[in-house]
């Protein structure tokens, strides 16, 4: 098992898509990237600790490859938007990508760089690659809230932009 880390905005719509994908063993919602140790939810929302909110998903390589994980991510973020994701504003917002090794690093530029060169967007790709830093699981009530609430989560992710702006450019890839 290897485990991947990536922020995509709100980390509840980060969960579900990877939830769904065979040798997935979790996928926990969770803070990285900041300077305080265990925050809280409130404490992140804050802007006091620096973290962003982020989904770290341990996975059965042989399964289901870090390639696909990373397919997987582009597919449910802005990636031209480093100001946050859609409805939700500010760093703990930020899209990026969490590398624990030097391969996840390497494999992770080269998706990025091949994104960009595709066309699919008007824009620059801005997710920044960094290395992984102690994360921190959420709060109990944030974990697979797609299943615990679903009516929330799907007013969400219609009514933040996130659902329609991953049917615009992803259509062809669904």
């Amino acid at each position: 098992m290897e485990k991947a880390i990536f922020a995509g905005g709100c980390f509840w719509c980060m969960v579900k898509p990877f939830h769904e994908q065979p040798g997935i063993e979790s996928v926990v919602s969770g803070y990285t990237g900041g300077h305080t140790e265990n925050p809280t939810y409130e404490e992140v929302c804050s802007g006091a600790t620096g973290h962003i909110e982020a989904v770290e998903i341990t996975f059965n390589p042989d399964v289901f490859s870090y390639e696909k994980l990373l397919e997987v991510f582009w597919m449910q973020i802005d990636p031209t938007d480093a100001g946050g994701q859609f409805y939700d504003r500010g760093r703990s917002y930020m899209p990026a990508i969490f590398y624990t090794t030097e391969e996840q690093k390497r494999l992770a530029e080269e998706s990025k760089q091949q994104l960009d060169a595709s066309g699919r967007f008007n824009k620059p790709i801005v997710v920044e690659i960094l290395p992984a830093e102690p994360f921190y699981p959420a709060e109990a009530y944030h974990q697979d809230y797609y299943k615990k609430n679903p009516a929330h989560y799907n007013a969400y992710q219609t009514g933040s932009g996130r659902a329609a702006f991953i049917q615009s450019h992803w259509r062809d890839m669904q």
